[in-house]
């Protein structure tokens, strides 16, 4: 059966960006890492092919050098429970050169884009009272790191 499997294009740093991936995110794991031969001008013992799990769903990823950086085109997205998850996933993904960017997203230090969405968010955002939503949407449109607090207060028109 075919299957069809995100594939990141790294710069140079491929197998840092997964370790640290696979090491913030619950039920995650490095599966294989395949590096180019030695006498590969430039590339000699970087990623050639990397295959790793993000809570259990398959990745792969290379080291093939600056010529597609990551774009906003493609974001990854993590449905968090509770403030306490946002914050964690955003403090660890914008940390040590990451930018932060509005409406929960943030770059990270290799300039992937990520969501980092409570799932609380998604709920007010789609509340049958439109006027509770777009107070939550007007809240979430302010801020950069979601605030649940702050979004639920918006919504009750506080």
């Amino acid at each position: 059966m075919s299957t069809v499997t995100p594939f990141l294009w790294f710069d140079d740093d491929a197998e840092a960006a997964i370790t640290f991936y696979t090491t913030l995110i619950p039920d995650s794991e490095i599966v294989s890492i395949g590096t180019y031969p030695e006498g590969v001008p430039g590339m000699g013992g970087k990623v050639m092919h990397a295959h790793f799990r993000l809570a259990g769903r398959d990745y792969h990823a290379m080291d093939a050098g600056p010529q597609f950086p990551f774009t906003e085109a493609i974001s990854l997205y993590v449905s968090c429970a509770d403030q306490a998850d946002i914050d964690r996933y955003w403090d660890a993904l914008v940390a040590d050169g990451g930018q932060e960017q509005p409406c929960g997203w943030l770059k990270d230090r290799w300039g992937l884009s990520w969501q980092i969405i409570p799932d609380r968010l998604i709920d007010l955002i789609r509340d049958p009272d439109p006027e509770r939503s777009h107070r939550a949407v007007q809240a979430m449109l302010a801020m950069t790191k979601i605030d649940i607090a702050a979004i639920e207060a918006a919504a009750a028109g506080a």
